[in-house]
């Protein structure tokens, strides 16, 4: 009998478990090696104990203290519920290591979760979470099932539960993550058990359908646990005993895997979901090696069991391309012969314009890699590498640890299923902006030679034909504004973040004003790129938020957007702008920019940041190489 995979398969394993924790605690002295060698560690395949004695030891050093490089990425989450969770808070932290996240939590007493969320003198309240996850345990959820009617049951647990998350939104201004309810309690009729009007396992079924229902209307979002349960068995996941004992509706067996898949969504919340699948091709895409064989002599394709394989792996990248992901390939292949195959090869699937990279040289993969990032405007850590070989996947983990490598195992039948059980591309909404995200990256790439044959940029940039049109937020398209916030971290003066709840109040502040800004050029629409917000401030109006798409960087949008909110606030009567940049160790990249837009600096101007005021009494708009509009 085949042994069943780990838990967290996708991630290698290590043999050094032991050695790499005892190197770990001997560099409690040094923060920044410290925090490094931590996320290292929890980037591999653990298991409940080595993951409570990683958190022990991270939570040694920082528990006191946070890291500091992680100011912007702190979230303090409050699990709530039925059951009890103490056995979860270490894989929940652990899986936030792996993304670069520190999470403090919090846990109800005992029961306690509408009391608490009710209360505002209570300790949930004191905690004052940036995220609520909700989880009703099997037992709590069909306790009323039999004792009368079963539809009468539902709606008073459905109307119980919306007022929990009205109360929560209204508190705390996040999103609740929903956990489904586990399908645990035994079947009375068997597979017809929907047919019995007092069966508790039909009502838990019903419930979590109801759920589903409720996540797809975007009012929360589901951590479907009930569906991973279909996928690895309920053994893994409930210990009925253990239950009784202690009330532990997740064992602590599946409690790594838990804190992964709720983190996945707390990160897609705060934008920290992968956003570049960047594929190896030979024995990745097809099988073969195509230098060897030609394009015409790859597996691929309805006929034979390896080639069906490789055409499921190019369909599920396709999807993903199609939701917005940016694909790019690297390798060591003859560039005539890949695109040979990618244009004639019958049964091939992706095509050469799905690609917004392709870096073909005899150079390491982590070169290549570099390379990518640069030409597609991605941060490293936003890539996902696929590749078949072992050794190149070892040697980006070790060069490139902010990389995301999946261990894709050695039957490429399984590959989709390594991808999607990894949850880097977890998202918790898809707007139409979201799934053309790919396009611009395209464009990119397509226009990133262009600059050679243009004579100059100034040129170059009137060849973009490029438009840029504004208009202040719309409760309409909050949700939009909010996951570019929450994504944007490069190009974000003050990477203030701001909730869909918190945007809907400053629309409505008569002090606050605010700027969207969509970019279309000869390529396409790129969507919206900018967002602004300023507030009174005396005789003038601060900057509270500046943030763009690095895909627009160069193309002399920051001084397009000035124009218009310098413009703007004269004809409200201001008489300047102040700006302030905030440090991170993400953004910067716009650490002059307000320098550069000709912001004085101010005399109680950060040591560390930058605050600076621009007179707009007398305000000439700069010219720039694009038509402006309000929309």
């Amino acid at each position: 009998m085949a042994e069943r995979a780990p838990l967290l398969h996708w991630l290698p394993a290590n043999a050094r478990w032991h050695a790499d924790l005892a190197e770990l605690a001997s560099l409690r002295g040094e923060r920044e090696a410290f925090w490094r060698a931590a996320t290292k560690l929890a980037n591999h395949q653990l298991d409940f104990v080595q993951t409570q004695a990683l958190d022990a030891v991270v939570r040694g050093v920082y528990e006191a203290s946070p890291p500091e490089r992680l100011a912007q990425r702190s979230i303090r989450l409050a699990l709530l519920g039925s059951s009890t969770f103490s056995q979860l808070h270490a894989g929940i932290r652990v899986a936030g290591l792996r993304r670069g996240l520190w999470i403090s939590t919090y846990e109800n007493g005992y029961g306690q979760y509408y009391q608490e969320s009710l209360a505002p003198d209570s300790a949930l309240h004191r905690f004052r979470p940036d995220a609520v996850l909700l989880a009703l345990d099997p037992y709590h959820v069909s306790r009323g099932v039999g004792a009368g009617d079963p539809r009468m049951e539902m709606a008073k647990l459905q109307a119980r539960l919306e007022a929990c998350w009205s109360r929560i939104a209204e508190s705390f201004s996040c999103r609740v993550v929903q956990q489904s309810v586990l399908p645990v309690l035994p079947r009375v009729l068997g597979s017809n058990e929907d047919r019995s009007g007092n069966s508790r396992a039909a009502f838990i079924g019903r419930f979590n359908r109801w759920l589903q229902e409720k996540a797809a209307a975007g009012t929360v979002d589901l951590l479907s646990i009930d569906g991973h349960v279909a996928a690895v068995g309920l053994r893994d996941w409930h210990d009925v005993a253990l239950w009784h004992c202690s009330k532990q509706e997740i064992s602590p067996k599946a409690a790594p895997l838990y804190g992964e898949l709720l983190v996945r969504i707390l990160a897609a919340q705060a934008g920290r979901s992968s956003k570049c699948l960047v594929l190896d091709l030979d024995n990745t895409l097809w099988g073969g090696e195509i230098g060897e064989i030609g394009p015409s002599g790859i597996a691929l394709g309805e006929g034979s069991t390896l080639g069906e394989a490789y055409l499921a792996m190019q369909r599920y990248v396709l999807s993903l391309a199609q939701r917005g992901i940016v694909l790019a390939a690297c390798a060591g292949n003859d560039s005539a012969q890949v695109f040979t195959a990618f244009e004639r090869h019958p049964e091939m699937l992706l095509k050469r314009g799905d690609f917004a990279a392709l870096v073909f040289d005899a150079g390491g993969k982590p070169d290549k890699l570099r390379r990518i990032a640069a030409e597609l405007r991605l941060g490293l850590d936003t890539l996902v590498f696929v590749d078949d070989s072992p050794v190149e996947r070892a040697l980006v983990r070790r060069e490139l640890p902010m990389v995301a490598v999946p261990e894709m195992g050695e039957e490429p039948a399984l590959y989709p299923y390594v991808l999607q059980d990894a949850g880097y591309f977890e998202a918790v909404a898809v707007s139409g902006d979201e799934a053309r995200r790919t396009e611009p990256h395209l464009h990119a790439a397509a226009s990133s030679v262009a600059p050679a044959a243009a004579t100059d940029l100034e040129s170059y940039l009137g060849e973009l034909e490029m438009e840029l049109r504004w208009k202040p937020f719309e409760a309409s398209g909050v949700k939009r504004i909010a996951q570019l916030m929450n994504k944007a971290n490069q190009f974000n003066l003050s990477s203030r973040r701001y909730t869909e709840a918190e945007l809907r109040a400053i629309i409505d502040d008569a002090s606050c004003h605010t700027f969207q800004f969509r970019l279309i050029d000869r390529y396409g629409d790129n969507g919206v790129i900018a967002v602004v917000i300023t507030r009174d401030e005396g005789d003038g109006e601060r900057i509270d938020t500046w943030l763009m798409s690095c895909r627009v960087v160069g193309r002399e949008v920051e001084r397009a957007v000035l124009n218009v909110v310098a413009c703007e606030a004269r004809a409200r009567g201001a008489a300047y702008l102040l700006g302030e940049y905030l440090p991170t160790e993400r953004n910067a990249l716009v650490a002059d920019h307000y320098a550069r837009l000709g912001f004085r600096a101010t005399d109680d101007a950060a040591s560390a940041g930058y605050r600076g005021r621009l007179s707009i009494v007398q305000f000439a708009a700069a010219e720039v190489p694009m038509a402006v509009s309000r929309a």
